[in-house]
């Protein structure tokens, strides 16, 4: 594999305050990152500038050219059927919306295409957006807290969906998340970010499909809320809350 992202030093102030202080973060190619904190510990911030939405004030930042962001919101155009809005500023032709078809048959959505995004549920709508950044063929996928507005069955049916689709296309990703299970559910690697430095970048070991009931997913998640400032009580034996990995402890706000 070859490094896609590369940040050294990076720094971004607002005012007196240095949001991000010196973060050093490596993604290889073909690599899933997910990072975790706390609100306003500048993990969007890192992500936007990564994007080219923000400038550091300082530090190394090494990209490819290459990158598409998908967010919280789907942001799709409403004046465009679905097809549109996949393929929204990209070359007019046959072989563009070919490609666009093919993105919407990826996220199963091959029979909406002439739908309009006024009738679209919100899953379905951030289906679209997760097409139409992958149409670009991306070699750097930035997604910001992309479940985080849908509800629980539908986020997790989402977050299967990316998985397999970042496997097949293997871009480099960067994930920003309050939810630990999803950062360990997703990605090969967590970060968490505090106080503008990264604490943690720990490889995940569970094998994959990975299950809150696994241990190594259980005893990674107690380290990554540790880190973030949330001890939970030491489990008991056969404690059966601390083995289900339940969403809600794993959120991190």
């Amino acid at each position: 594999m070859s490094t896609a992202v590369h940040l050294r030093g990076l720094r971004r102030v607002f005012g007196t305050r240095a949001v991000l202080d010196g973060v050093d973060l490596d993604i290889e190619r073909g690599e899933f990152v997910a990072l975790l904190g706390a609100s306003g510990t500048g993990k969007t911030t890192l992500l936007r500038i990564l994007g080219a939405l923000d400038r550091p004030d300082g530090g190394t930042v090494l990209v490819p050219e290459a990158r598409t962001i998908v967010f919280q919101e789907p942001r799709l155009v409403p004046s465009k059927r679905v097809l549109g809005n996949v393929v929204v500023g990209l070359p007019r032709g046959a072989a563009v919306q070919e490609r666009g078809r093919r993105a919407l048959a990826e996220v199963g959505l091959a029979d909406h295409s002439r739908a309009w995004p006024h009738t679209l549920s919100g899953g379905e709508a951030q289906r679209v957006a997760l097409a139409r950044a992958l149409v670009r063929e991306p070699e750097l996928l930035l997604l910001d807290e992309p479940f985080a507005a849908l509800d629980a069955l539908t986020r997790l049916r989402m977050q299967d969906l990316v998985g397999d689709l970042v496997r097949t296309h293997r871009p480099a990703v960067l994930l920003v998340t309050h939810d630990v299970d999803e950062a360990i559910r997703l990605a090969d690697r967590v970060a968490v970010l505090k106080d503008g430095r990264l604490v943690t970048d720990e490889r995940v070991a569970a094998r994959r499909p990975r299950d809150a009931a696994d241990p190594e997913f259980t005893a990674l998640r107690r380290r990554l809320l540790a880190d973030l400032g949330v001890r939970l009580p030491a489990p008991e034996p056969g404690d059966e809350q601390e083995k289900a990995g339940r969403p809600s402890e794993g959120a991190i706000r």
